[in-house]
């Protein structure tokens, strides 16, 4: 494990617009596990409107799954979510989302530290054209943690963590591109754990890996979410029917329906969710 000075340069505390640190409380004892909260969200791409008055709670260390036809919106949420969207021009963000309490988009003035605490695993696995040693050890060393032996240390349990030490553990220092694909998905998985976050998002991190691949992946997100929160987007029904613990189905830019996962796949409350479900369009 990181030392707690280690873990301090790679997990920082958001800053108001004084640049003071924002206290990173818990929720009251009434809610206490509420990781994430989203109320009256919005979203545009210039003067297009993708996303309308989207309100959902995230649970800690429990799987929401994010379900709906594409282009409904499901990735455009999930990349608020750590403010992604950030990075691309002539895009409008209104209502509100906390991060234990505090608004990552009024609070939080250093998005890159925000993302240290919610880290993003892509569609496709993005491997960096080095070691997959180096691989695994960049989140670390570009946050300042450069004592060999931690680093070491760290991404030797970060790669048992995402289910790979034992099948990479003999070759480090080779390129990360040698790996199948499964394996760089995993990789990339282990090299957003390496800087300790709190909340994991994925965007369909298996719909390219073949079925065996994809199991390994999905038993890898059963583990994660005892130390983990995640929130990940699936076209695959039967998918988010075995990992979720809530499922929350988009359409359109709007949720439509949230609620336990089997309740959502077994008696949803919406017609639109369960044509959805059944098949009947998407």
């Amino acid at each position: 494990m990181l030392k707690q000075s280690e873990k301090e340069l790679v997990v920082s505390h958001p800053v108001d617009s004084r640049g003071e640190r924002v206290k990173l409380d818990r929720l009251s004892p009434q809610s206490p596990s509420l990781k994430m909260t989203i109320k009256n969200l919005n979203f545009y791409y210039s003067r297009h409107q993708v996303l309308f008055n989207i309100s959902l709670d995230v649970v800690e260390n429990k799987v929401t799954a994010l379900i709906g036809p594409s282009g409904c919106g499901k990735s455009t949420f999930l990349r608020t979510l750590n403010r992604m969207n950030d990075t691309i021009p002539a895009t409008r963000m209104e209502g509100e989302i906390k991060l234990d309490g505090v608004d990552i988009y009024k609070n939080v003035k250093n998005a890159s530290m925000l993302r240290t605490r919610v880290g993003m695993i892509f569609q496709k696995s993005n491997p960096f054209p080095k070691s997959i040693f180096d691989n695994v050890a960049y989140g670390l060393r570009v946050n300042g943690v450069t004592k060999k032996h931690i680093v070491a240390e760290a991404v030797e349990e970060t790669l048992k963590r995402a289910y790979l030490w034992e099948e990479v553990k003999d070759k480090l220092n080779k390129s990360a591109y040698t790996l199948s694909g499964g394996q760089q998905q995993r990789l990339c998985i282990a090299r957003a754990l390496v800087v300790q976050p709190e909340v994991v998002l994925m965007d369909e991190p298996a719909s390219a890996l073949d079925p065996t691949s994809t199991i390994k992946i999905e038993d890898l997100i059963g583990e994660l979410k005892k130390n983990y929160t995640i929130v990940i987007v699936t076209h695959n029904m039967q998918q988010a029917a075995r990992i979720s613990n809530t499922t929350a189905f988009f359409y359109e830019g709007k949720l439509i329906e949230v609620g336990k996962t089997k309740k959502i796949f077994t008696k949803p409350d919406k017609k639109k969710t369960e044509d959805y479900i059944t098949g009947r369009f998407g």
